[in-house]
């Protein structure tokens, strides 16, 4: 495949990423509007919000199994529509007049939820096809090539913040006392900003052709593929991923509302500045990976995830929610993309399953702790929550440190390659 067409395909990958972290970004910042449009608890904006992880989760993994199959442009046009789909019967969905009791026994919430559950789906048929397009594209760089995708999770992060923030601000929906209809256009207009992306890698990739992925250019049949995901080590690593996902992914969906109700200030700036700091970092992750191996950057991040989050569950002032949101920001940059590499370094074999696997594992493990979350912040009140939730890192780190050790013993840390790498149409 010339440079050219990967170099699109790069970008349209890069725009799809941009998308899915959007919806992160502006459903953390409407969850307080949604939940009075809707009237619902703390705890039911958990479980509204859990179907989009669990059906992340499931698309991911169907998709990524099919990847191979149905080819990778259907899945990623597929997914486009997903998310015009979902956007729209969020944003059109009725409201009941009161307090229901139970999710189940209202209509209105149950086409939130089903609205939910396609969102996720679109976003993990992205994450589906764009990890194993760009592992298939850049064999020999994988850590370095999927940091700089992923870098741009936090790029839509930003975007989405930013542009949800100067709505809040131009339509004045901080002002105390805001509500009815002028609080309720407001999160429908930041919804509908998700819009935009979702046509532009449509847009981007509906006329490329796509390469096949690593492990059929090598010819890996399926049964060796399956069978890689079972080795000890992909098992662990797994294991691990239920933990970095949670840590990273669950305060990023609670930050903005448990910021503004700890430090006095719109959460959703805290979210976009740590962003920011993982939109830069993020492009140093192959040197870094170089220096440290990418098992001892995984044990470097779960120190400091541990000390940020322990941090982010004692401030009283927008300068401490600051300081402690650094911390954690440097801390989480590096999970999701380096779990996703090491797998791909490790276990080449596993092709598009493997990273299915672990990518699907890490939105299955979001999907549990937003709900645990929720409860912890109806009984325990914002600081406990974060404090709770540093405890996966600090396990991280005996996990990471352990595995440090083993490779270190073993002469480091080294990536497999396939005999054959991906190259052709």
């Amino acid at each position: 495949m010339n440079e050219t067409h990967k170099g699109r395909l790069f970008a349209a990958s890069c725009v799809a990423i941009v998308t899915t972290s959007m919806v992160f970004s502006i459903r953390g910042d409407i969850i307080d509007a949604l939940a009075a449009d809707f009237h619902l608890t703390k705890e039911q904006v958990g479980l509204i919000l859990s179907p989009a992880f669990w059906g992340f989760t499931l698309s991911i993994l169907i998709g990524g199994s099919l990847v191979d199959f149905l080819g990778m442009r259907r899945l990623l046009l597929l997914s486009s529509a997903g998310y015009v789909c979902a956007v729209l019967a969020i944003i059109f969905s009725p409201r009941p007049a009161a307090h229901v009791t139970s999710l189940w026994d209202s209509p209105e919430l149950l086409i939130l939820h089903a609205a939910m559950l396609t969102l996720g789906l679109a976003q993990g048929l992205v994450e589906g096809v764009v990890n194993p397009l760009i592992a298939s594209m850049y064999p020999q760089q994988k850590i370095s090539k999927l940091n700089i995708l992923h870098a741009w999770w936090p790029g839509g992060l930003i975007l989405g913040g930013l542009a949800s923030y100067g709505i809040t601000k131009a339509m004045g929906l901080d002002t105390p006392g805001v509500a009815g209809a002028q609080a309720t256009l407001g999160w429908q207009l930041k919804l509908s900003l998700i819009l935009i992306p979702a046509l532009g890698f449509f847009l981007l990739s509906f006329r490329e052709r796509f390469p096949q992925t690593e492990r059929v250019s090598a010819g890996v049949s399926n049964m060796a593929m399956v069978k890689e995901c079972f080795q000890p080590m992909f098992i662990l690593w797994w294991c691990c991923m239920w933990l970095t996902a949670a840590t990273e992914l669950g305060p990023d969906q609670w930050v903005p509302s448990l910021i503004t109700n700890l430090a006095g200030m719109q959460g959703i700036v805290i979210l976009v500045w740590t962003a920011g700091i993982m939109f830069a970092l993020r492009f140093f992750a192959g040197p870094l990976a170089h220096a440290l191996s990418p098992v001892g950057l995984l044990a470097a991040s779960s120190v400091l995830s541990a000390l940020g989050l322990y941090m982010l569950g004692g401030v009283h002032s927008p300068i401490s929610a600051v300081a402690a949101a650094t911390v954690f920001g440097v801390g989480k940059t590096f999970f999701w993309p380096t779990m996703l590499a090491f797998a791909s370094e490790r276990f080449p074999k596993s092709g598009p399953l493997g990273m299915a696997i672990i990518g699907g594992t890490g939105m299955l493990s979001a999907a549990f702790i937003l709900p645990i979350m929720g409860g912890w912040y109806d009984a325990y009140g914002a600081a406990a929550t974060f404090r709770y939730v540093g405890v996966l890192p600090i396990v991280l780190t005996f996990a990471f440190g352990g595995l440090l050790l083993y490779f270190k013993m073993r002469g480091g840390y080294r990536a497999v390659h396939l005999e054959t790498a991906a190259g052709g149409d």
